[in-house]
């Protein structure tokens, strides 16, 4: 019996391992946490966008990776392109921000 508890134990542990590993994030990949962090972010800064009435959110594409804010798309300005800039780095969670956005 106690060697069946031994198996059962170290089943356990190796299938905790397991996932564990399987959540863990890598310099490439984001781990599961990390994506819906992320999701929340690129949520917040659009509704911060949205607010904003100098932006227009649909020319305005954003995206998130491990707390970095990627902004693209066009916009009419660089007074437009530089409030966006401000605008999501105002946002909770947001590292850094990096903008990729046009002027058209």
């Amino acid at each position: 019996m106690k060697q069946l508890n031994n198996y059962l134990s170290a089943f356990f542990l190796a299938l905790v391992l397991v996932t564990a590993v399987g959540c863990a994030s890598t310099s490439k990949q984001e781990g599961t946490g990390e994506y819906i962090d992320d999701s929340v972010i690129t949520t917040k800064v659009k509704a911060a966008i949205l607010n904003e009435p100098t932006l227009k959110v649909a020319e305005i594409n954003v995206e998130t990776f491990k707390g970095v804010v990627q902004l693209s798309g066009f916009v009419s300005s660089q007074a437009a392109s530089s409030k966006a800039v401000e605008v999501a780095r105002s946002v909770g969670g947001v590292k850094s921000v990096k903008n990729d956005m046009r002027i058209k």
